[in-house]
């Protein structure tokens, strides 16, 4: 473990155990959907170069138009 993550967890341990179980379980929480990202994105790889391919070839052939932040 590191020394900060140590420090972190000598700081949680003087919350209330309510407050302890509630930073757990965001800690678990952020875990898993980091885990869960991760997995989405290596998947998606694919599928992110056909979307790119298809989004060069309608700018190329004039399909597409600027963006105008102003217009937003």
């Amino acid at each position: 473990m590191t020394t900060r993550l140590e420090q972190a967890f000598t700081e949680a341990s003087k919350l209330s155990p309510k407050e302890q179980d509630a930073f757990a379980d965001w800690v678990l929480a952020e875990l898993h959907f980091k885990k869960k990202w991760d997995r989405l994105f290596a998947n998606s790889q694919e599928e992110l170069s056909k979307l790119a391919s298809e989004a060069l070839n309608e700018n190329h052939s004039g399909q597409t138009q600027e963006l105008n932040p102003a217009q937003l």
